[in-house]
C-alpha cells in the first residue's frame, strides 16, 4: 500500500511526534509522493506536490529564533506548492523546533511532525521510495495482466465483445459502444449503464462525435467518473467509448482504459489492429525490462513480433512530441525488417533499443531527421535500467541541439559538466548568493579559491595571497556565514568548490 503520513507515523522505527495536525485531514490518507530533504530557506523549486519535506531547520539559523515573518513565508511557500506535511528533525541544529515555525504551520494548515534526532533523513526517504516502488511493481503486474487479457481477448472470433467483457471484469465497471451517429451498439455486457446516467451519457457521446477524433471527456459520476474517447483514426471518427467506474481511474486503469480504446478502435479499423496492438505490449515489455525481469521481457518480446537485440546493447531516447509518424514508421519498418532494434515508448518517450554494432546505422537515421535525442553507453541487459539513466542524461544535453548526443561525450566534462546539465548552476547560485552580495566579494572569492586549490591549507594559501595567515582565517569565517556551509567538514569544502565551479565565480 502506499505510504501515506498516517502510516508513517504509526510506523514505530521512525519515532514522528505530531505537532500540528493540519487543516485538511484528507492529506493524512494521501499517498506521499515523495520524501526530500533541504535546509534552503525556500526548496520549492525543487519540489513537487504531494510530497513530505525533511529539514534540520539550518535555514533558521541557531540564534535569533526565526521571526514570525520569516515562518509565515516559509510555511506558506510549502502550502502554495502543495506539499503534504514538513518534518522538522529536533536536536541536531535546535533542540526543539522553533516555537514561531510551529505557530506558521498552524496558520498556514501544514501538518508538522517532529523527527528525533537519531533517526536519519535517509531511513525516511529509502522507506517512502521502497514502497513507491512496491506500489509500481504491483500495479505494473496488474496491468501486464489485464494488458496479456485483452491481447488473448482480442484474438477470439468475438474479439471486440470479449475485450469490453475484459475491460468490464478488471476495472469492475461498465462499458458501452456508440458508432458514428451516436446510437448504441448492441454488445451484450454483465452491466448496463446506470437510467439515471443514460440521457447525460447520451448528450455527452454527442459532444465528442461533433468535436473530433481527438476529443475525449471524462465525467463526474457520484463518486466515480465517466469517461469518454472518440474512435478511429486520422481524421475520420468510428464510434465512442463510454466507460463508467466506481473512482476515478488511476494510472494502470486508465491504461487500460486507452489499451481498450485502441483494440476497438482498430477492431472498426481492421488495417490497424495489429500495431496499436504491439505498440501497447512492446510498452510492456519496456516495463519489464525497467523492473529487471528481463526474462519474461524477452518471452514477450518474442510474442508480440518484436524479438530483442543481442547484448552489448545500448538505448536511444527520443521526447515523443518531437517524432512525427513518418520518423516513427521509419523505425518500426526498420525493426519489421531486420535491424536488430527495438522501439517502443514509455513515460513520453521513443525508446529504440539496439545492438552495439547496430548503433551508427540508428545515429544515420536520428542524424538525417535532425532530432534531439540521447544515446546510452554500452552494457548488457542486466545494466538495462543505468543505460536508461544515461540516455536520459545525454537527452538533456541533445535538446534544442537538433542532434544525437552520446553519453560518452558527457565524460569528458565531468561530474561538473553533468550536474550543470541538471540545474545544478541554480543551486549554486542559491548558495552563493549571500557570498556574492557581500561587500567583500572579490577578496572573499579570491580567498576561498586559493584555500580550496592549496588542499585547505592556511600557511601555503597565505603566502600565495600575500597575506597573513589569520586574515585568510577570518576571510574563511565570512565564507561560511555566508554560505552556512561547515568548511571544517570535507562536504562543506566539496559544496563550495563545487559551486564556484558551476557558477564560474570569479574576481
Amino acid at each position: 500500500m502506499p505510504v501515506t503520513l498516517r502510516s508513517l507515523t504509526a510506523d514505530p522505527r521512525f519515532g514522528l511526534r505530531l505537532v500540528v495536525a493540519g487543516a485538511d485531514r484528507v492529506a493524512w490518507e494521501s499517498p506521499i509522493a515523495w520524501a526530500h530533504s533541504s535546509d534552503l530557506p525556500d526548496p520549492t523549486p525543487w519540489l513537487e506536490p504531494g510530497q513530505l519535506l525533511l529539514t534540520n531547520g539550518a535555514q533558521f539559523g541557531t540564534t535569533p529564533a526565526p521571526s514570525h515573518r520569516q515562518a509565515d513565508d516559509y510555511a506558506q511557500r510549502l502550502v502554495a506548492r502543495g506539499l503534504l506535511a514538513l518534518g522538522f528533525a529536533t536536536r541536531i541544529v535546535h533542540d526543539e523546533i522553533p516555537a514561531n515555525v510551529a505557530a506558521a504551520c498552524e496558520r498556514a494548515g501544514l501538518p508538522l511532525l517532529e523527527v528525533p534526532g537519531h533517526v536519519p533523513f535517509i531511513a525516511i526517504v529509502r522507506h517512502v521510495a521502497d514502497e513507491i516502488a512496491a506500489e509500481r511493481h504491483r500495479r505494473l503486474e496488474w496491468s501486464l495482466s489485464a494488458q496479456r487479457a485483452l491481447g488473448r481477448a482480442a484474438s477470439r472470433a468475438d474479439g471486440l465483445a470479449a475485450v469490453l467483457h475484459e475491460l468490464e471484469r478488471h476495472l469492475d465497471c461498465w462499458v458501452a459502444l456508440f458508432d458514428a451517429a451516436g446510437n448504441r451498439i448492441p454488445v451484450r455486457m454483465i452491466r448496463d449503464i446506470p437510467a439515471a446516467l443514460t440521457g447525460e451519457v447520451q448528450e455527452a457521446v454527442g459532444d465528442v462525435l461533433r468535436r473530433g477524433l481527438r476529443a475525449g471527456t471524462r465525467l463526474p459520476a457520484g463518486h466515480g467518473a465517466i469517461t469518454l474517447q472518440a474512435l478511429g483514426q486520422r481524421d475520420e471518427v468510428r464510434g465512442v467509448l463510454a466507460v463508467g467506474t466506481a473512482l476515478p481511474p488511476g494510472h494502470a486503469e486508465s491504461d487500460l482504459i486507452l489499451s481498450v480504446i485502441a483494440l476497438a478502435s482498430i477492431s472498426l479499423e481492421q488495417s490497424r489492429l495489429v500495431e496499436a496492438a504491439g505498440r501497447s505490449l512492446r510498452t510492456g515489455v519496456l516495463e519489464l525490462l525497467h523492473a529487471g525481469t528481463v526474462t519474461a521481457a524477452h518471452a514477450l518480446a518474442d510474442r508480440v513480433g518484436g524479438a530483442l537485440p543481442e547484448a552489448p546493447l545500448q538505448i536511444a531516447v527520443l521526447p515523443l512530441e518531437t517524432v512525427t509518424e513518418p520518423v516513427r514508421y521509419e523505425l518500426e519498418r526498420e525493426a519489421r525488417d531486420g535491424a536488430p532494434w527495438f522501439v517502443a515508448e514509455r513515460d513520453e518517450r521513443l525508446v529504440v533499443v539496439t545492438a552495439v554494432g547496430n548503433t551508427a546505422r540508428l545515429v544515420a537515421v536520428l542524424e538525417r531527421h535532425r532530432l534531439p535525442s540521447g544515446v546510452s553507453g554500452a552494457g548488457d541487459w542486466t545494466d538495462f535500467a543505468r543505460l536508461a539513466a544515461e540516455a536520459e542524461n545525454a537527452l538533456a544535453r541533445a535538446r534544442g541541439g537538433g542532434r544525437p548526443v552520446r553519453f560518452d561525450e558527457l565524460l569528458g566534462d565531468g561530474l561538473v559538466g553533468a550536474l550543470a546539465a541538471h540545474g545544478g548552476a541554480e543551486l549554486a547560485r542559491g548558495l552563493l548568493a549571500g557570498l556574492t552580495a557581500s561587500s567583500d566579494r572579490a577578496a572573499l572569492i579570491a580567498t576561498a579559491r586559493v584555500w580550496l586549490d592549496q588542499g585547505c591549507a592556511w600557511d601555503p594559501a597565505a603566502r600565495t595571497l600575500g597575506v597573513h595567515r589569520h586574515t585568510v582565517r577570518n576571510r574563511i569565517t565570512a565564507v561560511e556565514q555566508a554560505t552556512g556551509l561547515d568548511l571544517d567538514t570535507p562536504r562543506g569544502r566539496t559544496e563550495l568548490w563545487l559551486a564556484l565551479e558551476l557558477l564560474d565565480v570569479r574576481i
